[in-house]
């Protein structure tokens, strides 16, 4: 049986394909499009699925959204007439995109499947896809599951029970009380991007003092035992206006929103060390409850708030339960893929054998391509390249890095999700105290506040983290461990930016302000050629761990071809780049045109 999930018309529109419950192809629309964040059908997205399951449209068994759209469009208008007459400016800015494409799913789905298709369409509900994509790809025979976003229908957290091929979601907290949309509102108000921005105020947070939290508990969050909360309406704008605060948030927080390229001054950094604080204790509570009332072992995690990985590190150490496991794709984009399972098992009702590694195949689900492709793109642009072996190749990568250059790399399958896990990745030495500015100006075109993450062997993190589970899909913050932290004193004495001249220790390329780092665990199983060059570089200096970030620059998503990644290669200040069996040096390439321009226009004075 074949059954095609789609998520879309809100944030990362996505497609999956399930073959006879087996997940073959997963990617999002804006790898393709590359539009960052693309909410459209994911009509590309779908087409490559179909064609890497050798099957056509109308092949098809059922085509199952992530979510009920009606019931959507009337908690829309249920909450335009609770909050009737102020918030008709953003009724009407609502309506077109809704009258326009959301009402019409039949036909959308008909447009973007080429026509062909005229089986059925199915829905289920936000919160069970968020649920099945936690749990039935989850090594876990049963478990407890926690979902936690913005908001889908009207539920915004949902906690229940998996087992076997059923899921029973239990209790459900209801817009417009929402951790997603209290963190994206804090996001807002410190001048980030909703929605995308949610990143940097988690990696901003350690730079602060939660010297708000207890206001934000005592004036804005009315924070249960269980996890649950209210949130007070005259602080916040997103059921009525076109912003998500309120004048009256701004006068608690002592002052306007920050402007979006404004300076990030000690406000913003202790706003976000106490949302941050504030959400913590909220996955907390909520995971105490979930335990106490199911008394499972193992818990199941999505939604977009499962992507907060520092809360999820305090969990899986403080929290009651003894195995934790978060879909990768924890965003809508996994809704896709738990629309699709939720059909094959919870519908359907077909069995499920749990695989002890987990049946998400390292999410690396996305496009390949073959090296006759990968020669031909190459050759186009003018490239000029080097063929090794794999082995040849792992220990040229390796000694790259020990010399401090920064290397592209891009082999194998396409993750699935918003990190990178080697196959789409940039690559650095974490030993080198000036990887993480090099990277982040001279590469990435970011802040420099942000942290990167480290890749290490798996079975070796033990030594380098405070971490005794595997962190395949780099959603586990952990401290970094006490033999090669250094001395952690200058960084805590130290006040906002300039914790980060004060990072010591081994990795501090990779170390937080706070002496954390978020640890991917790598395998030669998940990813044969990343644990290759990983292991070829402990070979080479002692250190099992890399700098992995995702190969794109700022504004744009993971590259999704060989051509996307030569650009980003010439168009940033990386040294060197591998696409499949294919090594290239900057120095030895072409000049390409407009690269130093577009470089410059990202670079300060």
């Amino acid at each position: 049986m074949n059954i095609l999930g789609i998520s879309a018309f809100f944030h990362d529109s996505a497609a999956v394909l399930v073959q006879d419950g087996r997940v073959v192809a997963a990617t999002e629309e804006e790898r393709f499009t590359r539009r960052k964040h693309d909410d459209r059908f994911p009509a590309l997205a779908a087409a490559w699925c179909l064609r890497e399951g050798g099957i056509s449209a109308d092949r098809l068994d059922a085509v199952v959204f992530y979510e009920k759209p009606l019931v959507k469009f009337e908690r829309l208008l249920e909450t335009s007439l609770a909050f009737a007459p102020r918030g008709f400016r953003s009724f009407l800015a609502a309506m077109p995109p809704w009258l326009q494409r959301k009402l019409h799913l039949p036909r959308e789905i008909d447009r973007g499947l080429g026509g062909s298709y005229s089986g059925p369409i199915l829905f289920t509900t936000h919160h069970e896809s968020h649920a099945a994509s936690a749990f039935f790809p989850s090594p876990f025979e049963e478990a407890a599951i926690l979902t936690l976003d913005g908001v889908g229908e009207w539920s915004t957290a949902t906690w229940g029970t998996g087992r076997g091929h059923r899921i029973e979601l239990r209790e459900e907290m209801r817009f417009p009380h929402s951790p997603g949309l209290l963190y994206s509102a804090f996001t807002g108000y410190c001048g980030f991007r909703v929605n995308s921005g949610e990143y940097k105020l988690m990696g901003l947070a350690p730079y602060g003092e939660p010297r708000y939290a207890d206001l934000i508990l005592d004036r804005v969050v009315r924070l249960h035992d269980d996890g649950s909360f209210r949130l007070d309406q005259r602080y916040f704008r997103y059921c009525h206006g076109l912003t998500m605060t309120s004048p009256a948030f701004h006068a608690l927080f002592g002052g306007p929103p920050r402007a979006a390229e404004g300076p990030v001054t000690q406000r913003e950094m202790d706003v976000a060390a106490s949302i941050q604080r504030v959400t913590e204790e909220i996955v907390l509570r909520m995971a105490r409850h979930v335990h106490a009332r199911t008394g499972e072992r193992n818990l199941c995690m999505a939604g977009g708030v499962a992507l907060n990985c520092v809360a999820n590190g305090r969990l899986l150490r403080e929290g009651p339960f003894e195995r934790l496991w978060i879909q990768p794709a924890a965003g809508d984009a996994g809704g896709a893929l738990g629309a699709a399972l939720m059909h094959w098992h919870g519908h359907l009702g077909n069995a499920r054998v749990p695989d002890p590694r987990d049946s998400q195949r390292g999410s690396l689900l996305g496009p390949a391509y073959d090296d006759a492709a990968v020669v031909a793109a190459l050759d186009r642009m003018g490239a000029v390249r080097e063929t090794l072996d794999d082995g040849a190749l792992a220990e040229a990568v390796a000694a790259e890095l020990a010399s401090g250059r920064i290397v592209g790399h891009f082999d194998g399958r396409a993750e699935f999700g918003p990190r990178a896990l080697g196959n789409r990745s940039i690559l650095g030495d974490p030993r080198d105290p000036s990887m993480q500015r090099r990277m982040n100006v001279a590469i990435k075109f970011r802040e420099s506040f942000r942290p990167f993450a480290p890749a290490v062997v798996e079975g070796r993190q033990r030594e380098w983290f405070d971490l005794e589970a595997e962190s395949p899909y780099m959603l586990l913050v952990a401290p970094v461990a006490a033999a090669h932290r250094g001395d952690a004193g200058a960084a805590a004495a130290a006040r906002g930016l300039e914790k980060l001249k004060a990072v010591a220790g081994d990795v501090p390329a990779i170390t937080h302000v706070d002496g954390s780092a978020r640890v991917q665990t790598v395998s030669a199983d998940r990813a044969p050629r990343f644990d290759a060059i990983l292991r070829a570089f402990e070979r080479r200096t002692g250190c099992p761990v890399l700098v992995n970030t995702s190969f794109n620059i700022r504004g744009e998503p993971i590259v999704h071809d060989p051509a996307d990644a030569y650009r980003c290669f010439m168009f940033t200040d990386m040294d060197a780049l591998v696409v499949g069996n294919h090594l290239m040096r900057k120095e030895r390439q072409p000049a390409m045109a407009g690269a130093e321009e577009y470089k410059r226009s990202f670079r300060p004075d």
